[in-house]
Formats: structure tokens, sequence, C-alpha cells
């Protein structure tokens, strides 16, 4: 209530008093375009507007255009290939950069990545570079790289 009051207050909706989940957040900030593509490609759109929490390492559009147009194209229409690079990207509970240690991690996808936390913190080879984009259903960090299941 007191949420709801203030947001009032400040003539926000009731609405605003509450951050949106990832895909939402993704899909706002300008820079995941191709990442919301992907996931709506894949049908996983509902699993993470989901109850979570979930943890996201999130391309850039940036990070995609690293990948050959050819090869991209082709990810994007083998459904089963983009749900395994995807949910390789998302690792069960909410955890915030303050938490992050460095070693294996198993991802929603079923195998381990790596962190690592020597200059700087990366997963498997794609440098975190921005963290604690926090959502009503997990947190999103940024990287530079698609990483790719082993």
């Amino acid at each position: 209530m007191k949420k709801l009051l203030i947001a009032s207050l400040l003539g926000l909706g009731a609405l605003s008093a509450q951050a949106a989940d990832i895909v939402d957040t993704a899909a706002s900030a300008g820079s995941f375009n191709t990442l919301v593509t992907a996931v709506k490609a894949a049908g996983l759109v509902d699993t993470l507007k989901g109850p979570g929490p979930f943890t996201v390492f999130a391309p850039t559009d940036a990070a995609f255009a690293k990948i050959p147009k050819a090869q991209l194209d082709a990810l994007l229409k083998d459904k089963t290939a983009l749900t395994k690079v995807l949910t390789y990207h998302v690792v069960p509970g909410k955890v915030m950069a303050a938490n992050v240690s460095a070693g294996k991690v198993k991802t929603v996808q079923g195998s381990e990545l790596t962190i690592s936390t020597m200059g700087g913190v990366k997963v498997d080879n794609a440098n975190v570079v921005k963290t604690d984009i926090v959502t009503d259903n997990g947190v999103i960090h940024v990287i530079d790289t698609v990483i790719m299941p082993k």
C-alpha cells in the first residue's frame, strides 16, 4: 500500500511501482533487440516472464553482431539449437554481482559455464560489461559476446 501511495503521489501509475520482468526490461532497454527476437523465436517468452527467479547473462545487439550473419540467421531458424544457446545464458536463482564467485555454474540448459573474476568478471569467453539490472523475476547482467554451450 505504501508503494502505491508513493507512486500515486509521484504521479506514477500503480504498475510503475514494480520492476518489469526480464523480457520487458530487455525489450525496453533498446540494446537487446536481437536477444528479444531470439527469445520469441525459441518460444521462451512465457518462461522468462514467469516467476523465476532467473539470472540472465544478456548479450547485447553488438554481441550478436559478432556472429556471422548466415550463422545467426540459421540459428534463429533452428528452434532446438536456439533454445540450447539461450538457456545456456540463464542460471536459476537471482545472483547479484556482489555474490558472484569464480567457478562452474549450472545453467538452465543443463551444462556448466565458467565464471572467472580475474581482471573483471567473465562468463566463459564473454566480459560482463554491466551488472545488477534488477527485474521483478530476477536480474540481468550484460555481456559483450554470445556464449555457446560446449
